[in-house]
């Protein structure tokens, strides 16, 4: 007899049930401060070639340009993208991904398939500090 799953089907605003094997180790506050989490615009956005999954952005970040190798191309076009403001982490050490250098990580939630990326509930400056 199978068990009957503890959601049937997420609506938005609902409680997601965490289970206790995706929690990862805690960190301290000095560790959390070590990552540096900014406010960037999207200046231009572009699909990777050869990829259904990677989109490059040209990112804005206080002056200083940055590029994004994100992987939300399957749910974001990458008109939608630009002039967006977004959360990356600042301070990651680059990553080459088909061949092209990310220099930041952009902040996203994932449930399943869906996938929204971290953006602003009003207008702040690129390069704004997150904490």
């Amino acid at each position: 007899m199978s068990e009957k799953p503890l959601v049937d089907k997420m609506e938005s605003n609902q409680t997601v049930p965490v289970e206790a094997e995706e929690l990862v180790p805690e960190i301290t506050f000095d560790e959390f401060h070590r990552i540096d989490l900014r406010v960037a615009k999207v200046m231009d956005a572009s699909r990777v070639p050869n990829s259904t999954r990677l989109l490059k952005l040209k990112l804005d970040i206080g002056g200083i340009e940055k590029q994004c190798i994100a992987g939300i191309g399957a749910k974001y076009e990458p008109d939608q993208l630009k002039e967006k403001l977004i959360v990356v982490v600042m301070n990651m050490k680059p990553r080459n991904l088909m061949g092209l250098t990310s220099e930041v990580m952009l902040l996203a939630a994932a449930e399943g398939p869906e996938i929204s990326h971290l953006t602003l509930d009003r207008p702040l400056n690129s390069g704004a500090k997150v904490s």
